[in-house]
């Protein structure tokens, strides 16, 4: 097992609107992106965000060797409530998610 960002290029999280954040994971080779698109499953994203897993939108962008995870926000983006304005603070807790290491390693 090893962590998602030790194995990828650059996991990124940023705002998609004031109510929406998405993760963008961005992979070093073709074969690194099918790794990651076999081994990383929707269900972990919810687990580690405590979301819906209904609420997630995942989008496997071959062409770009990149999986991306839309979500809603928690709180609408610069509200009170809202911890984290510009949404770059999600990109860190997905990165510590351990997955089944690339053959070879990075």
């Amino acid at each position: 097992m090893a962590e998602l960002g030790k194995i990828v290029k650059k996991v990124r999280s940023k705002n998609a609107g004031p109510f929406w954040l998405t993760i963008d994971i961005f992979c070093n080779s073709k074969s690194d992106y099918q790794h990651i698109c076999s081994h990383l499953k929707t269900q972990q994203i919810a687990a580690v965000f405590s979301l819906d897993i209904t609420t997630i939108k995942r989008f496997n962008i071959a062409s770009l060797n990149v999986v991306k995870f839309s979500f809603p926000r928690p709180f609408v983006q610069g509200s009170i409530h809202d911890p984290d304005m510009h949404g770059a603070s999600w990109a860190a807790l997905l990165a510590e998610v351990e997955i089944d290491d690339l053959a070879g390693g990075n």
